[in-house]
């Protein structure tokens, strides 16, 4: 626990009251501005422990108006009432003026972020921005000055735009990122580097406006409220910003790019409101208020939450008590408030659990814990927290005082603690004589030693000696010493200073030196452990000294901790153990964290080893192989964690105990103190085993801290309660169960001195607290070998030990260490037979962990076995264990969340307890949760029959209602009775009772209405028992007792309902009923349908063609598959065919496997066969025909199919026979293009290609190049190559003498001669014949098409070739003679010789006489001969004749 020591400033004129306050963001100098009414006002400067700094004092007529000081820089801009500005710096002294601006009150003083500008502004309106030097000093005169007219408020600067992450930037540029790569290029825009400092701000007026200036100083307004305002805030996160008012109403307005806000809510903060509110605002978002009340108000705008934190009473606060102002430290995450009645209280914020966001909603509150106050009389009207985390400023209305935060001081020493209660206060409690001892001292205490019979405080410049002597403390020495550490040991005082240790007597004369070289450092830390002395240095040596002589000796040299230790930042602790063999370490690393172990450093061995709290395993150490899970149990229950505080133990060197907290708390590394989640952790440290761990356990929530470990008790000081007036009580808790008071009874002692001191006994020791040494040696030795896991040296240790108490106090110690074996061996030392039966039944459990916890509660240790039932996840055994404790709400929340298969069990047992309590409301309830209310309520409220009929009245249970009319009818009376199963909807009762009493219409009517089959039954019985025939058989049939209905109908000769009875009944009674009607010779048609319903399906037709009943035979036969009898199939198919129902026999025939005769019949009759009927005739099994005879029927199935025009299903059953050859024949009549191509690139044959490929040539696959390319893949594939030579010449041809298009028909020709080339001659030289006349035509259109080609550039030279061309021999039809005209008419009508080509004209209409010369020569040349030559037109030839200009692209190569 801290305590805070209060420094009263050393003001010049006290006389002075203060108004402001204000500390340095960074440094701890604090400013306060004071006035009166006869000396005006005045500023001065102090430091951390309230030394005034005389050269920084400002004084004016006028009183100081406003202070702020210069975020990084040692200046403070001043600002007074008259309007005046003024700098001053630290520690010089140097005011600086700022040129007069201002003419009335200063109300605003604000600096930018890094100092670089500074706004100022007054009761006027008027506000002027100012710039400065990197060093605070003014630059010239002000930058801006705006004059809005009514009073300035509140101003805040806009957040810093981010930098540039130039480390990210420049690996981007190296792995190649062009853009990041132009940043750095001095082409571009200058590089901003970090956070850059926002120069625009808001500003706001007394009439409720804020005005935005932007960078360059022009001025905007932004938004409007509804009166003054008194503070503005930005939200980062969201970008917005946060304006409260004089009333305050709080609203939140989203600031806008391109400018403006945009409000986005608007809440009341209180209905108080005053000029004594005070308004905080934290990082994370909190706005904290204070509003003269006794409550803080917290506003989590983040969340949209708010709560209230309130004082305690039973903390020291007084009814009535109002809260003034409030500071919030975000380092320590600490709210310190200012009441009315001279108290600091604090709340600090305890660490969040990683948990889901709704949970932190729902403990928002519940995370701030009120701490014990600080008293420092007065009103206390403001506070602020300084740079150093430590400090904290107080103004009580008369003066300031500085808090110095201090870690409470402690010390134990030969079974006397002292505890530090106040700055100038201690408690002395003497465990042996139980006497309790208060300490005042004339000096704020930072530390406290004790020795034997002495008490030594110190406070870093002053030691003072106290003498015990009974139930006094005097003075016996007293000296000041700059020493910050102290040690004592017999009438040795130890102290430090640079370079060595003083060791004094109690007067403060100088023994002994003992020094240290400068590589060695400053001596920082001391630790005396019986004769040792153990010293730290800051530079990571130790050394340690042997007292038991006149001097002190070196006991070993001086070790460098660095050499062994990575990382090492500082020494935090160190502690010696008893026989000084070994030496504990705590250390910090480099960045200042605590470090997660604990370092030992072996004198003899020179050696360290370390155990690592984050994994709970020591560096070495003896593990045993079938613990393992032992093991893991224990380090999951100390991982995660690092060490707090180490202690030795006080006469054993081999014990060793320290406090440890999570992880999660290393923030709260300054004050280890106020750690939750504390655990005490007890280690063996030997040179042959290594370290072993013993014990481990929660600290108690009463207790502040561990302070000490003596064989056999723990030694922790208590937390405390302040109750003001000066007493001090310890926190209830402390007094737990397991903390031992002290051996006799504490005497009485002055109010203000509490027992602050408290101890625990060691696992082992519970139960043996005042046992002699040498049990306590054995039992150490048990515990040690148990430790280890040597059982033989364990049993050595305690094998004279008779005492039962011992026996079971080694059995408690094997739950703690899971030795089942140990403790088997100790619950019979003790006779305990039940403890072993039980024990003995639990090693059927599968997990050691349940098996220990039934140990646990046969030694009454339940805590334990709850903690190892929740480790193991065996809730069902911590259901049960909870009933059987009678922690019946427990057990309910166990089963409820974790054991929900026992919900009802639990349920149903927790409402036998209550029975058992005489709780039956309550036990009501439970055993309806449990679902056995309807038999265990009418029991327990058997002798009760009034409860027990309201109960019913209520329940609205229909197996309640029975029950209830039951006992009603049992009782004879009937009425109620038939209420209660009238509403129990039991209509069986009410038929019987009704049929009893007489009523059968009323039954009668039930029984209809209802349907139900019991009443129905019932009734029915009762008519045949009265020989009504007719209603007996309709409620059998409504009971559906079908067989009880056809027995009546037989015996009564009721023939006509008993048809329909035995439609409706199972296939015996149809059976019956067919027999019947069969032996009765009547209605067999009724027989049949029967015989065929109940599936006797031969019977019925054998019963149909005996009598003839082809209407009954025909619906039988509809129902006949292939399952059933051949030779029955055959002759009902003979019947069908005899009775032209042909399609019918050929379902029978196919269905009885005569495949053959079922396919002549579909041919003879032209029947069309179904897909259906095809799959079902084709043949799986050879056991039905042989292979050819099937592929025969196959082929003559796919015959019919062809005749019927089922292509398709032909091919399939030809694909099916084997034969592809037709089945491609089939699918070419069907004209599926698709499934043509599909399957004969499936059948991969070179017939069916080449089928495939003449089928799509006789298509016009000139419209379609789909086909035509099939054309080609499939002759290819067919290895076809004179077809396809021969297909080629057709494209040629038809290129030729559709399109004119020569040049492709080449291309083709050429194709065409390549294949031909390729084709095998079988033919006697007909193909080199046809290669030659192939050839021939390729050289002709070669020509044809190198004439129209040149004709271009040469038209003479082409005009004479073709003339030539005309001469050739057998040109036609290679080219055709009307196009080599149509080109010369074409030349000569285009030079303008139309007589020429008149006379072309002529020639080509004589040799080709009967064709229309449109075919060859243009439109344009035959309106040009029209037109100069008369040339008449041929009438009704309108056919368009396709030139080069028309042509139609196709691609006849693949």
């Amino acid at each position: 626990m801290a305590v805070y020591f209060d420094h009263r400033i050393e003001t010049p004129d006290r006389s002075n009251l203060p108004s402001h306050l204000t500390w340095h963001a960074t440094l701890p100098i604090l400013a306060v501005a004071s006035s009166s009414p006869a000396s005006g006002g005045s500023v001065d400067l102090y430091l951390q422990q309230g030394e005034c700094v005389k050269s920084c004092h400002v004084d004016r007529a006028q009183p100081a108006a406003a202070l702020r000081w210069h975020p990084v820089k040692p200046v403070l801009v001043l600002g007074w009432e008259s309007g005046e500005v003024v700098l001053l710096t630290h520690p010089s002294g140097d005011q600086t003026v700022l040129p007069a601006v201002h003419t009335a009150r200063i109300t605003l003083l604000e600096w930018s972020g890094s100092g670089s500008r500074l706004v100022t502004g007054d009761q006027n309106g008027a506000l002027a921005v100012w710039k400065l030097d990197a060093r605070g000093r003014l630059l010239g005169n002000h930058l801006v000055k705006h004059d809005y007219n009514k009073p300035l408020t509140c101003c805040i600067f806009k957040p810093a735009s981010p930098g540039v992450d130039v480390a990210m930037l420049a690996r981007a540029s190296v792995s190649g990122d062009e853009s990041a790569l132009d940043m750095f290029s001095w082409k571009g825009a200058p590089l901003k580097m970090g956070p850059q400092e926002g120069l625009g701000f808001y500003v706001s007026t007394a009439d409720g406006k804020v005005h935005a200036v932007d960078e360059q100083g022009r001025t905007s307004p932004l938004l409007s409220e509804d009166g003054s305002i008194r503070k503005l805030f930005y939200l980062d996160k969201r970008g917005v910003l946060v304006v409260v008012t004089d009333t305050l109403m709080l609203s939140q307005y989203t600031l806008r790019p391109e400018g403006g806000a945009h409000e986005s809510m608007k809440v009341k903060l209180s209905s108080t409101a005053g000029q004594n509110v005070d308004i905080s605002w934290t990082e994370n978002s909190l706005l904290i208020t204070a509003t003269g009340e006794p409550v803080v108000k917290i506003w989590d705008l983040e969340r949209d939450e708010n709560y209230v934190l309130s004082l305690d009473e039973t903390l020291g606060f007084k009814k009535g008590e109002m809260i003034n102002c409030v500071s919030y430290c975000a380092a320590k995450e600490i709210l310190a408030a200012g009441t009315s009645k001279g108290r600091i209280a604090m709340w600090k914020t305890a660490t969040q659990p990683m948990s889901s966001s709704s949970s932190y909603r729902a403990d928002a509150k519940a995370l701030w814990k009120l701490q014990t106050p600080t008293e420092i009389h007065g009103n206390v009207t403001q506070l602020q927290w300084g740079s150093n985390q430590n400090l904290l400023a107080a103004n009580n209305s008369r003066t300031v005082l500085i808090l110095s935060e201090h870690v409470m001081s402690a010390h134990f020493g030969q079974q006397v603690a002292a505890v530090q209660l106040a700055p100038t206060q201690l408690s002395i409690t003497n465990f042996s004589s139980g006497e309790t001892l208060p300490l005042q001292c004339d000096m704020h205490v930072r530390g406290v030693c004790l020795s034997k019979d002495s008490v030594t405080v110190w406070n870093g410049k002053h030691i003072s000696v106290y003498e015990l002597s009974g139930t006094a403390l005097h003075v016996t020495g007293s000296f000041p010493c700059d020493s910050p550490i102290v040690a004592v040991h017999d009438e040795n005082l130890y102290t430090v200073e640079p370079s060595r240790v003083q060791i004094r007597t109690p007067q403060g004369t100088v023994k002994q030196l003992l020094t240290f070289s400068r590589a060695e450092g400053n001596p920082v830390l001391l630790d005396v452990c019986q004769s040792y002395l153990a010293v730290g240095t800051d530079t990571a040596h130790i050394r340690v000294y042997d007292l038991s002589r006149r001097d002190a000796k070196a006991h070993c040299g001086a070790k460098n901790l660095s050499d062994h230790i990575s990382g090492l930042g500082a020494l935090r602790s160190i502690k010696c153990n008893a026989s000084g063999s070994q030496v504990s370490l705590l250390t910090s690393q480099v960045n200042g964290r605590p470090d997660h172990k604990v370092y030992f450093y072996d004198i003899e061995m020179d050696t360290v080893t370390h155990f690592d709290f984050f994994t709970g395993r020591p560096s070495s150490g003896v593990s045993v192989p079938d613990e393992s899970d032992k093991q893991k149990f224990q380090e999951n229950e100390i991982s995660g964690r690092f060490p707090v505080s180490q202690y030795w133990d006080e006469s054993e060197p081999r014990l060793f105990v320290c406090e440890t907290a999570p992880i999660a708390s290393e923030k709260s590394a300054n004050a280890f103190s106020d750690l939750e989640d504390v655990s005490v952790v007890t280690l063996f440290c030997t040179q042959e085993h290594g370290l072993l761990l013993q014990d481990c356990f929660s600290r108690p929530s009463g207790l502040q801290a561990l302070l000490a470990l003596d064989v056999p008790y723990y030694y922790f000081t208590c937390k405390l309660l302040f109750r003001g007036d000066g007493v001090f009580l310890p926190e209830p808790g402390e007094q737990n169960p397991e903390v031992s008071p002290p051996d006799q009874p504490i005497r009485a002692a002055p109010a203000s001195t509490p027992l602050m001191a408290s101890r625990r006994p060691l696992r082992d020791f519970v139960g043996l607290e005042k046992c002699e040494k040498g049990t306590r040696d054995a039992m150490l030795n048990f515990s040690f070998y148990l430790s280890v896991g040597d059982m033989d040296e364990a049993f050595k240790s305690i094998k004279l030990i008779k005492s039962k108490a011992v026996w079971e106090n080694m059995a408690r110690m094997c739950v703690k260490t899971r030795r089942l074996d140990v403790a088997r061996m100790c619950l019979g030392n003790m006779g305990n037979a039940r403890a072993a039966k039980a024990v003995k039944e639990a090693e059927a459990e599968p997990e050691p962990e349940a098996q220990v916890a039934m140990l646990a509660i046969q030694l009454g240790m339940l805590e334990d076995a709850e903690k190892l039932y929740k480790s193991c996840h065996r809730y069902d055994l911590l259901n049960a264990f909870y009933q059987a404790s009678s922690e019946w709400q427990r057990a309910l929340e166990t089963a409820e969340a974790h054991d929900r298969i026992h919900l009802r069990t639990t349920y149903y047992n927790y409402a036998k307890y209550l029975e058992s309590m005489g709780h039956k409301n309550l036990a009501l309830a439970y055993y309806e949760k449990s679902d056995t209310h309807r038999v265990e309520v009418p029991r327990m409220l058997q002798d009760d029959t009034a409860s027990l009929e309201l109960y019913v009245t209520k329940a609205k249970d229909k197996n309640i209602y029975k029950w209830w009319a039951q006992y009603l009818e049992s009782q004879s009376n009937m009425e109620t009775a038939l209420l209660f199963y009238e509403r129990a909807q039991d209509y069986l009762s009410l038929v019987r009772v009704h049929c009893y009493l007489g009523n059968i219409p009323e039954a009668s009517q039930i029984a209809n209405n209802t349907g139900d089959r019991a009443a129905s039954y019932h009734l029915a019985r009762h008519y045949e028992g009265h020989d009504d025939i007719k209603q007996a058989v309709h409620f059998y049939t409504r009971a559906q007792a079908y067989n009880n209905a056809i027995r009546l109908c037989k015996e009564n000769g009721l023939d006509d309902q008993l048809m329909n009875l035995a439609l409706l009944s199972n296939p015996e009674d149809m059976m019956e009923a067919a027999c019947h009607y069969e032996e009765k010779g009547k209605h067999l048609d009724r027989a049949v349908a029967l015989y065929h319903k109940a599936g006797y399906v031969s019977k019925a037709l054998e019963l149909a063609f005996a009598t003839e009943q082809f209407a009954a035979l025909q619906l039988i036969a509809e129902e006949l598959n292939e399952n059933s009898d051949p030779a029955l199939l055959a002759r009902c198919s003979d019947f069908f065919v005899q009775h032209s129902q042909y399609e019918k026999a050929v379902e029978l025939l196919a269905a009885a496997k005569k495949y053959p005769q079922a396919v002549e019949l579909c041919l003879t009759h032209n029947l069309t066969i179904t897909e259906g009927l095809a799959e079902r005739m084709t043949v799986t099994d050879a056991k039905d025909l042989t292979e050819e005879a099937g592929k025969a029927l196959l082929e003559k199935i796919a015959d019919c199919c062809m005749s019927q025009g089922s292509y398709h299903l032909a091919t399939k059953v030809y694909t099916q026979a084997g034969n592809k050859h037709r089945a491609m024949k089939a699918l070419l009549k069907s004209g599926d293009t698709d499934k043509i191509a599909f399957f004969a690139n499936v059948s991969r044959q070179k017939e069916l290609f080449i089928m495939a490929a003449n089928y799509f040539q006789s298509l016009d696959w000139r419209k379609n190049p789909k086909n035509l390319k099939r054309i080609i893949e499939f002759y290819t594939k067919g290895k076809a190559p004179d077809l396809l030579g021969g297909f080629y010449e057709a494209c040629a041809q038809v290129e030729i003498d559709d399109y004119q298009n020569y040049e492709k028909a080449l291309d083709a020709l050429m194709e065409a001669f390549k294949c031909l080339s390729k084709a095998k001659d079988g033919s006697s030289g007909q193909q080199e014949v046809r290669l030659a006349d192939l050839q021939h035509k390729i050289v002709l259109i070669k020509k044809f098409v190198h004439i129209r080609r040149l004709h271009p550039e040469d038209p003479d030279e082409a005009v004479r070739l073709c003339e030539a061309l005309l001469e050739e021999p057998e040109l036609d039809p290679a080219v055709r003679i009307g196009d080599a005209y149509g080109f010369l008419i074409d030349h000569h009508c285009q030079q303008g010789r139309l007589q020429t080509a008149y006379q072309k004209l002529e020639e080509l209409q004589k040799l080709l006489p009967s064709q229309s010369i449109r075919f060859y020569i243009s439109q344009a040349s035959l309106d040009a001969l029209q037109k100069e030559m008369g040339f008449p037109l041929e009438s009704g030839d309108h056919k368009h004749v396709l030139r080069e200009d028309d042509e139609v692209e196709e691609d006849l190569t693949v």
